[in-house]
C-alpha cells in the first residue's frame, strides 16, 4: 500500500506546504526549548549529544553501503530505498535515499529533517543526520535491528515465531506514547498523519518507535479546530473525515491509532485486496465483531493459538472500537488510551511474573483463510 492523494500536486500546494510547516516549526521550537524539555513524559532518547543531526558528504553514506549494494537494501517506498550501512565510527544505521524523480519527496524530506531534529522521544526514531551534497538527499537514522512491525505480523516466514499477545500490547502502548508526545508535549502540537505497522520500527526487545515523519503536520492552534491540507496517507489508515474533507485533526491520528490495533488484534492488513469483497478493509470487517462481546475472540490473530487474556482482549477490543468511531468528536484523547494501554501491559506483565501467562482459548479460524 502506498501513498496517495485526492488532488493533484502542484507548485502553489508546495509552497503553502513548506511555509506552514517550516516557519511554524522552528518558532515553535524556539519556544518549546526555552520554556519546557521536549523529551517529554518518556524522556529523551538519543545516543548524540545534544540532539543534533550531523551533515553527511554522499561519500561519506556511500561508504557506509558499500555503494549502496543491494545485499544492503532494507526496503523501499514512496520516498526510496533504505539500506543498512556501518559508519566510519562503527555505528550501524540505516540510510534512505531520496527517489530524485519524485517532488512529493523532496518535501517529505524537509519536513522530516524539521521534525526530527525538534522532536525527541524513546518512542520516536532517531535522525543521526542528513546528506544535501548536489541533488542526492538522504537521511540517516539508527538502525533498528527487528524492522517493523508489518514484518512482524503479516505473512509470516515458516519457522518465524509470531508475537505474542504481551508483545503486541507492548508495542501499542509505546506506539501510543509517542503519539502522545507529539499531540501534547510538542508545541505546538503534531499530527503524524502517517501511522500505520510499516511504520512502527521495533527494537531488539520490541520497543516501538515511530518513523517516516515526511507527512507530518503541525496541528491547530487558538480557536482552529483542524488544519486544512491535501489529503495524504495510506488507504486503509486514513480517518474518513479527512479522506473526505482534508480536514486534519488529532483525532485523525487517533482513527489511524485503532487500525493499527486491529492489526494487532486480528493479524491482518488494513486493507488487503487478495481478500473477497466485503473483508478487504479491515474496519469494514470488523464491525459485525465489535458490535458483540461473544464474537470479540472470533476476530483474533489465528497465529496466537488461544493464548491470551479473554478480560485483556475485551478491553483491548473497546479501546480499538473508540478509536475508530466514525465521528471524530466522539474518539478519545491520545492521553487516555495511554493510560489504558499501560494499564494492560502491567496486567500482561504481572500475569506472565506469576506464572500464569495467558488462557488458552478456542478460537473459530474463518477469517484467514483467503
Amino acid at each position: 500500500m502506498g501513498c496517495f492523494s485526492c488532488m493533484r500536486f502542484n507548485r502553489k500546494d508546495v509552497r503553502d506546504f513548506d511555509e506552514d510547516t517550516g516557519s511554524r516549526s522552528i518558532k515553535s521550537s524556539a519556544k518549546g526549548r526555552k520554556g519546557r524539555s521536549l523529551g517529554g513524559k518518556g524522556g529523551e532518547s538519543n545516543n548524540q549529544k545534544g540532539n543534533v543531526a550531523r551533515s553527511f558528504t554522499f561519500k561519506e553514506l556511500a561508504l557506509a553501503t558499500q555503494n549502496f549494494r543491494e545485499a544492503n537494501l532494507l526496503g523501499e517506498g514512496g520516498f526510496g530505498r533504505v539500506y543498512k550501512g556501518r559508519l566510519e565510527s562503527g555505528l550501524v544505521v540505516a540510510i534512505k535515499q531520496l527517489n530524485l524523480d519524485g517532488l512529493q519527496g523532496q518535501q517529505e524530506f524537509i519536513v522530516e529533517v524539521l521534525m526530527l531534529s525538534l522532536l525527541h522521544h524513546k518512542n520516536l526514531v532517531n535522525l543521526i543526520g542528513y546528506c544535501t551534497d548536489g541533488d542526492q538527499k538522504l537521511l540517516v537514522y539508527e538502525f533498528m535491528p527487528m524492522g517493523s512491525l508489518e514484518n512482524h505480523l503479516f505473512d509470516l516466514e515458516p519457522g518465524k515465531k509470531p508475537l505474542s499477545w504481551s508483545t503486541r500490547l507492548k508495542i501499542a502502548s509505546g506506539a501510543a506514547h509517542g503519539l502522545e508526545y507529539l499531540h501534547c508535549e510538542a508545541n505546538p502540537p503534531v499530527i503524524y498523519r502517517d501511522l500505520k505497522s510499516s511504520n512502527i520500527l521495533l527494537d531488539n526487545d520490541f520497543n516501538p518507535k515511530l518513523s517516516d515523519f515526511g507527512l507530518a503536520k503541525l496541528g491547530p492552534v487558538g480557536e482552529n479546530t483542524h488544519v486544512s491540507t491535501r489529503v495524504m496517507g495510506t488507504y486503509g489508515y486514513c480517518a474518513p473525515e479527512y479522506a473526505m474533507s482534508g480536514k486534519l485533526t488529532l483525532k485523525s491520528d487517533i482513527y489511524s491509532l485503532g487500525v493499527v490495533l486491529l492489526e494487532l488484534i486480528t493479524g491482518r492488513k488494513a486493507y488487503d485486496n487478495s481478500k473477497e469483497a466485503g473483508e478487504q478493509n479491515l474496519v469494514v470487517w470488523s464491525r459485525p465483531f465489535l458490535k458483540d462481546r461473544r464474537k470479540f475472540v472470533h476476530m483474533v490473530d489465528p497465529l496466537l493459538n488461544g493464548q491470551f487474556s479473554v478480560r485483556s482482549l475485551h478491553h483491548a477490543v473497546a479501546i480499538t472500537a473508540m478509536c475508530i468511531q466514525e465521528q471524530a468528536s466522539f474518539r478519545p484523547i491520545i492521553s487516555d488510551i495511554v493510560v489504558a494501554l499501560d494499564y494492560l501491559v502491567s496486567q500482561a506483565e504481572s500475569s506472565d511474573s506469576q506464572g500464569g501467562g495467558s488462557q488458552t482459548i478456542k478460537q473459530t479460524h474463518h477469517h484467514k483463510d483467503n
